[in-house]
């Protein structure tokens, strides 16, 4: 099913009138904040899985650079629901953005605020597929005192998009980012894990990693497993040596990685725990333990 509506500044909008001018000042200087949502149809009907978290972070990723949301968090929930019950979605991903409008001023316009749904792509949970290869990218992670990390900004991604093109054009799948200090970030636009001696270990969010709601899913699942959990600095070594390494994110769930600059993680194949964690996301999103991460979309 193809999504036929939009919901832009607070009205649902046929597609193919959800439209902005080119002199909006979120297209020239990349100013916006975004977030990724996943919807899936199951006993309940139509959940939203952890909505309130990604809204709120949302909230965090405007409140870094000194704006407020055209909209509460309240509004945008129903906003979501709104889009959903419109477009007659099941399985979906949300896509709300916050993007500054026209004006003389880049400091004095106005925020507007869309909500795109898309049936398409990947659901999280799904089965982990065979794997895919990293790079590590020459490119660094901007520093909290260049562009702060911990926002989820659209003009940010262009440091995300010149590590993802090389690894690409060098004939990998991923890209994976250090920070200036050549610690471990993250991946062009996931978390990241390795694990080593039976501990799952994460960079923190120090090191330039956002604080994914994938990931924070993943280390709940992990420790409700038993499994030591760990937010530490890692260094590219780290994840050559690295029994098991995985890839999270909203649109993709877990991405097993079976090989770092050309050197095979532990099988070369997703690792036992990589398969079981994944095996746990598709439950939770499906309902299953974890009923506080699901919104009922009426």
């Amino acid at each position: 099913m193809t999504a036929k509506s939009i919901w832009l500044d607070g009205e649902i909008v046929a597609w193919e009138d959800a439209n902005v001018h080119v002199s909006v000042l979120g297209l020239h200087y990349g100013i916006g904040f975004f977030e990724g949502i996943r919807c899936h149809r199951t006993s309940r009907g139509t959940v939203a899985f952890r909505l309130t978290d990604h809204l709120d972070r949302l909230a965090r990723s405007a409140a870094v650079y000194g704006v407020s949301l055209p909209y509460s968090v309240d509004e945008l929930t129903r906003a979501c629901a709104e889009v959903v019950a419109a477009n007659g979605l099941g399985d979906c991903y949300l896509r709300p953005i916050v993007f500054l409008g026209d004006g003389p001023n880049p400091l004095a316009a106005p925020f507007h605020a869309a909500v795109i749904p898309s049936a398409h792509g990947p659901l999280a949970g799904e089965a982990p597929t065979q794997g895919v290869t990293a790079q590590i990218s020459s490119f660094r992670r901007m520093s909290a005192n260049s562009l702060p990390p911990a926002a989820k900004a659209t003009g940010q991604y262009l440091n995300a998009f010149l590590a993802q093109s090389e690894a690409v054009r060098s004939g990998y799948h991923e890209a994976i980012l250090l920070n200036g200090d050549g610690h471990v970030a993250d991946g062009w636009v996931h978390n990241l894990f390795t694990v080593r001696g039976g501990v799952l270990s994460t960079p923190p969010t120090t090191s330039g990693a956002l604080g994914g709601i994938t990931r924070d899913s993943v280390m709940t699942l992990a420790a409700a497993r038993g499994v030591a959990v760990r937010e530490e600095n890692l260094v590219r070594s780290d994840l050559y040596l690295a029994d098991e390494c995985f890839l999270t994110g909203t649109a993709a769930g877990v991405v097993p990685v079976v090989s770092v600059d050309g050197r095979t993680i532990g099988a070369g194949v997703p690792g036992e725990l990589t398969t079981a964690l994944t095996e746990d996301l598709r439950g939770a999103v499906h309902g299953s333990g974890y009923p506080d991460w699901l919104k009922e979309l009426p």
